[in-house]
């Protein structure tokens, strides 16, 4: 009971701290982590095995951390080494390929195929945002969109906030389609053993589907405000050519490989047994041995950061599942909805939009993981189907409020920069809808499926 109580208190006063940012939320969540192992595990369990099965440690360790010869199996309890890695090694490849010019040559390149035309370029960076954040990290999608509409949008003549805001959505939707495209996303398939390719096909159809209705409905809401805007004439001289962004060309045709590389090792690794702990290793091996001049400063610019947040994290809330909190949790759920499937995947995917339009949605996911699985094994109730509706509650519910998910401090804040202030207001009115829009269509494909 004790260690219950005071597991309990370290999870509110982490997640109070994190959404204030009163303090860096790595440090909250390294400190309460130490709280964790202290008070929890030592004081109140004193149990030292609980200690290390939190760690876990030992897991990188044995051989299906790195290569699966048969079936796929459920990470244990505690800090998932295997999502930290992937992150660690997709961060690496990112910033390598941003080093050489990739994501401005790649935005100039489409804006030229549309011939710098504005309502084809508003459509086509929505759709650019969704593939891109399929396989790359939000935040740096919209870091480089937002950047490159503003300066084209100064060049030809438009207002940027509309399509910044079309960006930031699309960015969520996208990394809502795959395992690598979203960090909750990554957890999930990790911690649950799905594939990359588990992800195409259910998360992948409700982000497909959705993405049609999100592009008819930021041309009705934005269109008619960008041809406004664009009417006055333009100097097309003035307009970078796609080429003069690469900063070094050999390296920008080793990143390109690397990148297809990774895509298809992602794509085929339920069949290579690759994991994805792996496949991050790899593609950061890669990066460095090929941009070994800039290795020391590629290393550099990883953001270290999120990943002592990710392994802080993942020990306070083991801290919940070693005293069977999350039980009680997953108890209470199934009493509220009687059983019954429909309402027990309405509530988690209403719930976890609701809750991730306000509070960060990777401390939530991680926490909901435990809780579906023992509704699954209580219940009797499909996993897959919960673990979906999970994904896709955490992923878009990010995109209705300006604090929602990083993809949209950040690209609110490179529009403020330049003097384009999106104001809370502004933005909850334009992407409040869309996002109720996207869990509708998701809710429904899920009980046309699955039920």
């Amino acid at each position: 009971m004790l260690a219950q109580v005071f597991a309990v208190i370290i999870f509110i006063a982490m997640f109070v701290l994190i959404v204030t940012e009163i303090v860096e939320r790595h440090i909250v969540s390294l400190v309460c982590a130490l709280l964790t192992l202290i008070f929890v595990f030592g004081v109140g369990m004193h149990s030292m095995t609980a200690v290390v099965d939190t760690i876990n440690l030992r897991s990188i360790f044995t051989a299906d951390f790195w290569y699966l010869s048969g079936e796929s199996k459920e990470s244990s309890a505690g800090i998932n080494w295997e999502t930290i890695l992937f992150i660690f090694g997709m961060m690496v490849m990112v910033e390598g390929m941003a080093g050489v010019g990739f994501f401005r040559w790649l935005c100039m390149r489409i804006a030229k195929l549309v011939r710098y035309q504005v309502i084809p370029l508003f459509i086509t960076f929505m759709i650019l945002s969704t593939v891109l954040a399929m396989f790359i990290d939000s935040i740096t999608v919209i870091l480089f969109l937002a950047a490159v509409t503003i300066e084209l949008s100064q060049l030809l003549k438009f207002n940027p906030v509309p399509m910044i805001l079309s960006e930031i959505f699309c960015a969520n939707l996208g990394g809502a389609a795959t395992m690598c495209g979203d960090p909750p996303n990554i957890i999930i398939g990790t911690s649950l053993g799905y594939s990359f390719m588990d992800f195409v096909t259910n998360t992948g159809l409700m982000a497909g589907v959705s993405l049609i209705a999100v592009l008819v409905y930021f041309y009705l809401l934005f269109g008619r405000e960008l041809r406004a805007g664009a009417t006055e004439p333009v100097d097309y001289s003035r307009l970078p050519s796609p080429e003069s962004t690469i900063t070094d060309r050999k390296g920008f045709a080793i990143s390109t490989v690397i990148l297809a590389a990774a895509i298809v090792l992602l794509v085929t690794h339920a069949q290579t047994g690759l994991t994805v702990a792996s496949i991050g290793m790899l593609v950061a091996v890669a990066t460095l041995a090929a941009s070994w001049r800039r290795a020391g400063a590629l290393l550099k610019k990883v953001d270290y950061k999120t990943l002592l947040f990710f392994t802080g994290l993942f020990v306070v809330i083991g801290g919940l599942e070693q005293t069977g909190i999350l039980e009680k949790i997953a108890a209470f759920i199934g009493r509220i909805s009687g059983g019954n499937v429909m309402v027990m995947a309405a509530i988690i995917i209403w719930l976890s939009a609701i809750a991730s339009a306000f509070v960060d949605n990777i401390p939530f996911a991680t926490t909901m993981i435990p809780i579906i699985k023992s509704l699954s094994a209580v219940y009797g109730v499909d996993l897959s189907m919960l673990a979906w509706t999970l994904a896709m509650g955490t992923d878009i519910g990010g995109s209705a409020t300006p604090i929602g998910a990083s993809a949209n401090v950040v690209g609110i804040a490179t529009a403020a920069r330049e003097g384009y202030v999106i104001k809370w207001g502004q933005y909850c009115k334009k992407m409040l809808p869309a996002a109720v829009m996207v869990v509708l269509i998701s809710m429904l494909i899920v009980y046309v499926r699955y039920l």
